[in-house]
């Protein structure tokens, strides 16, 4: 049974060429006790809601979790396996959730899982804490890991590590493969870190097994692990890379490398299989793998007797654990969300007020900052803390760890049941961005809740002002980004975050007040639901100029159009809060915003320009920041930069003129 892990995994690796057959050769034994005596886990039914999570946080060795996948029974078959990396294959290089049966997160960026891991075991604490009841634990599993030592060398792993110790997840076992070899050779040229002493500095608890072979060995640690409920544990397995390879065993260059067909034939005389054919099995042995099948389907069958139970004895609890799961939102879940026209506030203040009016209807929103609540304005006042002796709060507090912030989001979003959300300064973005990433590539409806979002937060200074940052989460495929103009904007914005779930969404906030754009003529905030939207109308039919901006500068576009109105320039503003909600709408809707017999646009973004050109195309200009910024009152630095209300309408004057000059020779 462990030889069918190994010889699926040099066999598949070598039919594509490429592929990491080393760890999932050393890792066979772990693999298959864990998943045949220890992970609870239903290979029937891979949704099953309280099965054991499992996270490959190691990706590059997939080809041990879709052996895992394939020989317990899922729907894997084994075509999918020799197809491994294949165009339409379910079994790409790295796991993808989604796209493989049985699989629970993506993973292959090191560290990842790790952080994911953590989050998986804070939803299932939060979800046990509201939903069980004395007699009826119907919420009550454990999410394992396989990590490797490049995954503990990633600075993801320390945030993760240290927050999991801190919050005494003893759910939770990372099962760590030491096999102390990295691409460049031994990991000695690159770390000599001693990571039980580490682990135990975070208040883990840390097990070894000092050969990857030892089944009993293996088995006890396992037992061990999942009897502990009062802090993580670190399982340390000693093994050797491509175990069982006569010649390349132990040996780095089969971290990445297909063995090669001699030694592939070699390896499997060596281990005493019965068949040099590719991709052969042993059906006795298949048939022992099967039997998980039927052990899952007992666990999930005693579980379903035990939910029937808790239905009768607590039947209004029952049902709001079947919403949770199902990821159904509440009915009218929006209907607290304030009408907040006529208000100067910051945006970031505004979107604290929606947040504390969604908590009152949306019980399973559960979020916090990395060490900003006050900032962020993210605390759930009222709610309480999420904190090891108080599991049902919904504040969370992640300290300073954007990162490890990011992935644990992820991981509550993967496990279902809450709707997570995080903050921080739109700055600080960068150090969360693999998350946000994989967030995207997943399809997870996380909301990041991004302040201080330019240059007007004023003396903090370039460090702390996003210049470049609204350009670059642009460009990531299936992010939905929202930066509310005003207060009644960032409510419709909350209200688009919240009932998306195709993706993760962002909103970029302000420090700085800005005024209510949404009273007299002004065009209704629920234009943001698609994107882009006419918020002011020019004086004629068709305007000679198009002022588009988003956030905060669209009240300097709103201040520029009196002036060229005064003119004579008839003028219409555009406000453009969500690039990705605005792509979406047909060719008729984008005609009608701008239309093409107006060509002279003006975009206003108080970042860098790339990318307006899209919108502003060739008779049009974009007044925006090509440099960093400066240390200042915002007031002052906005001037000097020249994002002002005289500018913007010199630009579009000028753009004007000229469209005029040309239509006269004409």
């Amino acid at each position: 049974m462990v030889d069918s892990i190994r010889v699926l995994a040099m066999d598949a690796v070598q039919e594509a060429e490429s592929g990491h057959p080393g760890t999932p050769m050393a890792l066979a034994p772990a693999g298959y006790l864990l998943w045949t005596r220890h992970l609870k886990h239903n290979p029937a039914n891979p949704e099953w809601a309280d099965r054991d999570r499992f996270v490959l946080s190691c990706g590059h060795a997939s080809m041990l979790l879709y052996s895992l996948l394939h020989l317990t029974g899922y729907d894997l078959p084994l075509d999918e396996l020799v197809n491994f990396r294949q165009w339409n294959s379910a079994t790409p290089g790295h796991p993808e959730v989604h796209v493989t049966p049985g699989v629970d997160t993506t993973t292959g960026p090191l560290g990842q899982g790790l952080a994911n891991s953590v989050g998986m075991a804070f939803a299932e604490r939060w979800l046990a804490q509201r939903c069980n009841r004395p007699g009826h634990d119907v919420v009550d599993h454990r999410t394992w890991v396989f990590c490797s030592d490049g995954d503990l060398m990633e600075g993801v792993s320390h945030e993760a590590a240290e927050l999991a110790g801190h919050h005494r997840l003893g759910k939770l076992t990372w099962i760590y493969d030491d096999n102390r070899v990295t691409i460049e050779g031994d990991t000695k040229l690159a770390s000599s870190t001693d990571q039980q002493r580490r682990f135990e500095g975070y208040g883990w608890r840390v097990l070894r097994v000092d050969d990857g072979n030892d089944l009993d060995a293996l088995d006890r640690a396992f037992a061990d692990a999942a009897s502990q409920h009062h802090c993580p544990t670190l399982v340390v397995v000693r093994t050797m890379i491509a175990w069982g390879s006569p010649n390349k065993a132990g040996h780095h260059s089969t971290h990445g490398a297909p063995l090669g067909v001699e030694e592939i034939r070699l390896t499997k005389q060596a281990l005493g299989y019965p068949s040099l054919e590719p991709f052969w099995l042993d059906p006795k042995a298949v048939d022992s793998w099967r039997t998980a099948r039927r052990r899952g389907e007992c666990m999930e069958a005693e579980w379903h007797a035990r939910l029937d139970s808790h239905r009768i004895a607590h039947p209004d609890v029952a049902a709001e654990l079947e919403r949770l799961l199902e990821g159904r939102l509440p009915d009218s879940w929006d209907r607290n969300l304030p009408d907040l026209r006529g208000r100067a506030y910051a945006t970031r203040s505004a979107s604290g007020t929606a947040i504390q009016a969604l908590a009152t209807s949306v019980p399973e929103l559960i979020g916090g900052s990395a060490d900003l609540g006050s900032s962020n304005k993210t605390d759930i006042v009222g709610g309480g803390s999420f904190l090891p002796d108080t599991p049902a709060g919904r504040t969370l507090h992640f300290g300073v760890r954007e990162h490890a912030m990011g992935g644990i989001l992820n991981g509550m979003a993967l496990h279902g049941g809450v709707r997570p959300f995080g903050g921080t300064f739109l700055q600080f973005a960068d150090y969360m961005r693999p998350a946000i990433r994989l967030a995207a590539l997943s399809e997870l409806p996380v909301v990041y809740v991004y302040t201080h979002d330019s240059i007007g937060l004023g003396e903090d200074g370039p460090t702390h002002q996003p210049i470049e940052h609204l350009a670059s989460l642009r460009a990531i495929p299936n992010l939905l980004d929202l930066r509310p103009a005003d207060p009644a904007e960032t409510v419709e914005a909350w209200r688009v975050a919240l009932a998306h779930t195709a993706g993760p969404a962002f909103l970029a906030l302000t420090r700085q007040k800005v005024p209510d754009l949404h009273g007299g003529e002004a065009a209704p905030a629920e234009g943001l639901r698609r994107g882009g939207y006419v918020l002011i109308e020019g004086s004629g039919t068709v305007p000679e100029a198009i002022l588009v901006a988003t956030g905060s500068e669209v009240a300097i576009t709103v201040a520029a159009r009196l002036l060229l109105e005064e003119e004579g320039i008839v003028t219409r503003v555009v406000s453009l809060p969500s690039w990705y909600l605005f792509m979406r709408q047909d060719d008729a809707y984008l005609r009608a915003v701008f239309p093409p017999e107006a060509p002279v646009r003006v975009a206003v973004e108080a970042g860098v320009s790339f990318g307006w050109e899209r919108w502003v195309g060739e008779g049009g200009a974009v007044v925006g920041i090509e440099r960093f910024g400066a240390s200042a009152p915002y007031q002052d630095v906005y001037e000097q930069l020249g994002l002002t209300p005289a500018r913007v309408a010199d630009v579009a004057r000028s753009l004007v003129a000229a469209r005029r000059a040309t239509l006269a020779q004409t």
